[in-house]
């Protein structure tokens, strides 16, 4: 019985629905990269119909959705490489984001068999993208003296929304309205804590990710609630329920031992499923519905339980490892990393089911 991922098409309805419920003035931009986070770009974009536009990280990711027979409008928001992707996002009617002098001097001598819609970066704060605010007029006019250049859109993106409290985030939004106050174009810069976070960050189009797949978007310590439901939810079994003894050493390195005579389970799933192998002893799993802890080491194909607090269980009782019932924050709290990673990771044995 090996692990499967449950994916939750309705919920991921419904979260769309909340970004319109939040945004309600303004365009969603849909972000499908990564596979859509690890739950199926190709199924996600299918069932996100009514969002206005996708945004993938990259062409090649762009060019899949097109051969599946996605025809929506479908942003890059690496923008093209070279002149090969140029041409490929051209010929098959794909958006680019431009970012840096590099992308824009390709764009203005290269010849294109047909125009591109363009979104142009600019960097005002997040210093990994983009053209610095002041050079936002120069640049604009260049795109717009370019023949094959169709629209032109103007974005950014926030470094610290996911914390309310840091300031960063509306200083941004300053610098952003005041390079392109006057320039005419729509504009974008809202991710998913900005649109949950306050309506002055959503302007013309919204870009909801993680918000969209269920998890906060926010740190984990923050209160804020955007009523999302989970879309994925990892499961597997117990394959195995044992009475161990106290001092009982539990896994590998037996860094976990048995404080008193107890029963210990062992489920189907390990790091060769992209369960975190650095999820410590205490993370939290739902077996039959009750929260049980990790003990021990995560191994390749299997964790232990402590099934003290379910001392009903048998082997073959369901196991959640996160989802329906158990926010992934919490299990990626645990494991030192963020639910974006959690999400994105999971590996080729586990079997997905769309419902």
């Amino acid at each position: 019985m090996r692990a499967h991922a449950r994916i939750n098409l309705d919920a991921l309805r419904h979260n769309l629905q909340r970004v319109r419920e939040l945004a309600p003035q303004s365009r969603v931009l849909a972000v499908i990269k990564a596979n859509a986070y690890g739950h199926g770009m190709i199924e996600v974009a299918q069932a996100l119909d009514s969002a206005d536009s996708y945004a993938v990280a990259a062409i090649g990711e762009a060019l899949m959705l097109r051969q599946a027979g996605i025809e929506k409008d479908i942003v890059v928001l690496q923008g093209a490489s070279d002149e090969t992707e140029l041409l490929q996002a051209s010929q098959a009617n794909i958006s680019l984001v431009v970012h840096s002098e590099t992308q824009l001097h390709t764009l203005e001598t290269s010849t294109l068999p047909s125009s591109i819609d363009i979104w142009i970066k600019i960097d005002t704060g997040m210093h990994r993208l983009g053209f610095e605010p002041q050079s936002a007029r120069s640049h604009v006019k260049r795109l717009q003296q370019c023949d094959h250049v169709s629209s032109i859109r103007i974005m950014s993106h926030f470094a610290n929304a996911d914390d309310s409290s840091d300031a960063l985030t509306s200083r941004q939004l300053q610098d952003f309205l005041e390079c392109s106050d006057d320039l005419g174009l729509e504009r974008s810069i809202a991710n998913s804590a900005g649109i949950c976070a306050s309506q002055n960050y959503h302007l013309d189009w919204v870009r909801p990710g993680i918000m969209l797949y269920g998890a906060n978007p926010f740190l984990v310590d923050d209160k804020s609630d955007c009523r999302l439901q989970a879309v994925m939810t990892l499961s597997s079994h117990l394959i195995s329920v044992q009475q161990r003894k106290r001092g009982d050493a539990i896994g590998y390195g037996g860094s976990w031992v048995c404080p008193q005579d107890m029963p210990v389970g062992v489920v189907s799933i390990g790091y060769g499923d992209g369960y975190p192998r650095h999820a410590r002893a205490g993370t939290p799993v739902l077996v039959n519905g009750i929260k049980v802890p990790l003990v021990g080491r995560v191994s390749m194909d299997m964790i232990c339980v402590d099934l003290r607090p379910c001392p009903q269980a048998v082997a073959g009782d369901e196991v959640i490892l996160w989802g329906d019932g158990l926010p992934v924050e919490e299990v990626a709290d645990s494991s030192d990393t963020i639910a974006y990673e959690l999400l994105c990771k999971l590996t080729g044995r586990v079997q997905f089911c769309y419902e």
